[in-house]
């Protein structure tokens, strides 16, 4: 049951609900000054980005990807189910904490590795505006500390971080209105995969068998993960992935 519930949340993610009262959502948001002021400020500038790569703004599906190693955030777009994900913008991550692997306790500075999805908007955010991550998720529970996993991770703006994926205020202004119209046009589970390293990258995939050559197990963790982003470069769309009883990624 446990497996079928893994499976359903994740198709959930993929394929986005529908209903009368779906833009109510980029509504509530203008309801906050703050970010009232964003959406007059970066709508029209998306606008014209999106037609400039013949996108169709707004888009109603978002994917996100994160390298930690490469320092990279990958914003993919489209507007139809049957539709290939295409590449919208790359923004730099401008700070790091920790170091590659997973995030398996709380206070270890690590930025997580793994299938997750936007859970929470955040318009007061300390760090100028928030996009919550759903860490720890099923994987996390397992394989983390089952006392203290940690959590409170975010995508945000100021360029600071204990272990969140930081950039600069006008990207995470400009991620913030994309996603939300995404979750106004019913993606309610915008998935936000993070890998250690961009895999088609020979200097970053070297460095990353240098630090788990003595490590089996973290190993074969990232090699799942590798199946995920394999996936996506070759098809473009986001792969339906479940959570094992043991805590591993499992391709569908």
């Amino acid at each position: 049951m446990k497996h079928f519930i893994t499976i359903l949340l994740l198709y959930l993610v993929l394929h986005p609900t529908s209903g009368s009262a779906q833009n109510s959502f980029v509504d509530y948001q203008k309801s906050f000054g703050k970010v009232s002021d964003v959406y007059r400020r970066t709508e029209d500038s998306l606008r014209k980005q999106f037609a400039a790569k013949k996108l169709e703004w707004p888009a109603h599906y978002v994917y996100i990807r994160s390298f930690k190693y490469d320092s990279e955030l990958e914003v993919w777009v489209k507007n139809n189910l049957a539709d290939d994900y295409k590449l919208f913008k790359i923004y730099k991550v401008c700070a790091l904490a920790g170091t590659l692997g997973p995030k398996r306790i709380q206070g270890d500075y690590q930025v997580p590795e793994g299938m997750y999805y936007i859970n929470e908007f955040k318009p007061n955010s300390q760090f100028h505006l928030s996009l919550g991550l759903n860490y720890p998720n099923a994987s996390d529970r397992l394989l983390g500390d089952s006392s203290q996993p940690g959590g409170e991770i975010y995508i945000h703006g100021s360029c600071v971080t204990t272990g969140c994926i930081p950039i600069t205020n006008p990207q995470i202004e400009e991620l913030y209105t994309i996603t939300s119209h995404a979750r106004g046009a019913g993606q309610e589970f915008i998935p936000v995969h993070i890998f250690p390293v961009r895999f088609n990258v020979p200097k970053s995939v070297a460095f990353l068998e240098k630090m788990y050559k003595d490590d089996p197990e973290l190993k074969k963790f990232e090699a799942r993960l590798k199946q995920v982003y394999d996936y996506f470069d070759v098809m473009h769309q986001v792969p339906v992935v479940a959570i094992n009883h043991i805590g591993e990624y499992v391709l569908y």
